[in-house]
């Protein structure tokens, strides 16, 4: 984006009359983190729910149960990914959050495993998953009522697909479900929209607060997959390293 923005641009100041403004936004900052550390602690002790279905899903090596999505970790995270059994392509949204997805080992080292379930089928995720260069394993809950129960699939008969997160835990051979969360609770783990949050412009979306005059656009209008913006490598991605370069 180079658009030349000449008006409502913030305030020049000293250097110690910004340090001054800094402080005063850390303190406010700082009150945020605690409560997030409280929320994280209550949810630490929810409750949790016993699942006595036997969900079966299509993977790579055929089929498995939601035991299995373990490996041999105690607690599991399933990425609901959007994706209709009638489309071509994944959601843009969660194709965002996957690009933003590290490297598994560091959940593995707090014995926690991280999948993707979609109701397509896997002849329709595997062809794009290679598109998308992607590593994080992924399953097919298209024979199962894997996605309605846990919300990702409507049930009143639209079939509306819904991005969200769900949480297990395994004692034994007993799965529990821990946790759900879905739309703007998926926020922590869009890390474009959490980079985008620390500067001046933000997301550049509609029904931010920001000042009249700056650059905004409709949510979701401007999310592509990552192949698609109209550059073609992208320097320090996962995937690409080398200059940008447009279409």
């Amino acid at each position: 984006m180079s658009e030349d923005i000449s008006v409502n641009l913030p305030k020049i100041v000293t250097h110690d009359e910004w340090l001054a403004a800094r402080q005063k936004l850390l303190t406010k900052e700082k009150e945020i983190t605690r409560k997030q550390d409280e929320l994280s602690a209550e949810r630490r002790r929810m409750p949790m729910v016993e699942i006595d279905k036997n969900y079966i899903f299509q993977g790579p090596n055929g089929e498995v149960s939601l035991l299995d999505l373990f490996k041999d970790c105690r607690q599991l995270i399933v990425y609901h990914f959007m994706f209709d059994p009638t489309w071509d392509e994944g959601c843009e949204g969660c194709s965002m959050i996957v690009d933003s997805m590290g490297h598994l080992s560091h959940l593995y080292a707090r014995g926690t495993s991280l999948v993707l379930v979609s109701q397509a089928p896997l002849s329709k995720i595997e062809p794009f998953k290679e598109r998308m260069g992607w590593g994080i394993p992924w399953f097919s809950s298209f024979e199962s009522e894997f996605n309605y129960d846990f919300e990702a699939t409507s049930k009143d008969g639209a079939q509306r697909q819904h991005q969200g997160l769900s949480v297990f835990l395994r004692d034994g051979d007993r799965v529990f479900h821990t946790y759900s969360t879905y739309l703007r609770g998926l926020d922590k783990l869009f890390s474009p929209f959490n980079y985008l949050d620390l500067t001046p412009f933000g997301r550049q979306e509609t029904w931010e607060n920001a000042p009249q005059g700056w650059p905004q656009s409709p949510p979701y209008e401007w999310w592509r997959l990552h192949d698609a913006y109209g550059y073609t490598e992208v320097p320090g991605s996962c995937c690409h390293s080398r200059s940008i370069t447009r279409k």
